[in-house]
């Protein structure tokens, strides 16, 4: 689809942009953190709670079956929408945060030996560090970082050199997508280093999965995980995409209703279910499930290329106009990263503005962008700022939205953004 000719089209989906701001249209440049949600997304939640309403795998009657049959077809629309390879491959979490969690936890306990190590990145975001530190703490795991390049990317060479320097790598742990500087990894190049050296392939594509055509075959990693508010579905739902042999390997860290088939007094008498319901205990969010599953067509329907080629027009917009405008103010620490995420921090006559005051005073412009370390803390000691400032484009943005963006930056000093605290 050719979205600049389809913008309003596109925006009268998103009822949310019709409001206002500190009394200005909305401006949202905030999607990296959670994306708006069009309305057939949002009538599926409510078809859910007016129509179906019922739980899933526990009723013996037809509203419950019919949930079941939902649940199943939005499994299947995951599958396509990753290309996995079957459907029970695909299984519902919380989100990516837990996904990751989960990760950690099983293959730290029951794949890892002491002195195994994790790979990582100072780049990544906390979920793919903490996760792994504290699950290894015990068994004295650690977690290791590679070198990231002069602009802060992962290179497979660099991860390569890492594997001579950390041979006892057995876990290797990557963004597909930095939520801070935007850059894409080389994931298939990385997973086949990975799997050269014996050790498994996670990839967070928590900022991927909205903004590319994904396709886990192709990338050959072993995990891949992800939210579904990301993608403009709802929030308080995921998925936890591992290759089935793994899946079936691993036991759950959860327990509970409807994971199990069959269990007594005994700790050995527990029978679980098949993959991948094993890994499902309790009730899931299901009305957000559907919904993740609605946002996914919807994309589709949008086309995902023309998406990510649409967010990099915007971005590059906007680099046009800072250099010619903003050069000796706006100082921008992503300039080459693929997609709309655009990092940066602002000066007023050298000094800095503290990137949450700059924030607050971009709120009070109707403009919503994110401010701070972004949940990657060891980032700053990379770019040398205690924060930084990020606007990230999606498809339902305008020229309009980066015009109003820019002339907010123009006008703030450090004076400016603290006088709207006082």
């Amino acid at each position: 689809m050719n979205i600049k000719e389809n913008i309003e089209r596109i925006r009268a989906d998103f009822p949310i942009l019709k409001r206002t701001m500190s009394g200005y249209p909305l401006d949202y440049l905030d999607s990296c953190a959670t994306a708006l949600k069009p309305q057939p997304v949002i009538d599926e939640v409510v078809r859910y709670y007016t129509y179906l309403g019922a739980n899933a795998q526990r009723g013996d009657y037809e509203m419950s079956s019919q949930v079941d049959f939902a649940l199943d077809a939005a499994r299947k629309t995951v599958m396509k929408f990753i290309n996995a390879s079957r459907k029970e491959e695909i299984v519902f979490t919380s989100g990516t945060t837990e996904s990751l969690n989960m990760l950690a936890l099983m293959i730290t306990n029951q794949l890892l030996e002491p002195g195994d190590a994790i790979l990582t990145a100072e780049t990544e975001h906390a979920s793919s560090i903490l996760p792994w530190q504290q699950a290894g703490y015990d068994k004295k795991i650690p977690v290791n970082f590679i070198e990231v390049d002069q602009d802060g990317r992962i290179t497979a060479e660099n991860v390569a050199a890492a594997f001579e320097k950390f041979p006892n790598t057995k876990v290797v742990m990557f963004a597909q997508v930095s939520n801070v500087l935007g850059f894409t990894a080389p994931i298939k190049e990385i997973a086949k280093i990975a799997h050269e050296h014996g050790a498994l392939m996670v990839v967070d594509g928590a900022q991927s999965v909205a903004h590319q055509v994904i396709d886990v075959q192709d990338m050959d990693c072993d995990f891949f995980c992800f939210s579904g508010h990301k993608l403009c579905g709802p929030s308080g739902e995921g998925v936890l995409y591992g290759k089935f042999d793994l899946l079936e390997k691993l036991h759950p860290i959860f327990y509970g209703g409807e994971s199990n088939a069959r269990f007594s007094r005994s700790c050995e008498s527990l029978i679980l279910k098949r993959t991948p319901f094993k890994y499902e205990s309790g009730t899931m969010p299901i009305e957000g499930i559907l919904g993740m599953a609605v946002a996914m067509r919807y994309l589709q329907s949008i086309g995902l290329n023309d998406i990510h080629a649409y967010e990099w027009e915007l971005k590059q917009y906007f680099l046009k106009r800072a250099e010619a405008e903003l050069k000796d103010k706006v100082k921008v620490y992503n300039p080459k990263s693929e997609g709309g995420i655009i990092t940066f921090n602002v000066f007023d006559k050298g000094q800095l503005i503290f990137p949450q005051d700059l924030a607050s005073f971009l709120s009070s412009k109707g403009i919503a962008v994110r401010s701070g370390q972004h949940c990657a803390k060891l980032m700053g000691e990379i770019l040398g700022v205690p924060g930084t400032v990020r606007a990230s484009i999606y498809f339902y943005n305008t020229y309009e939205d980066i015009d109003r963006l820019v002339d907010a930056l123009k006008e703030a000093t450090v004076e400016k953004c603290l006088d709207i605290f006082f």
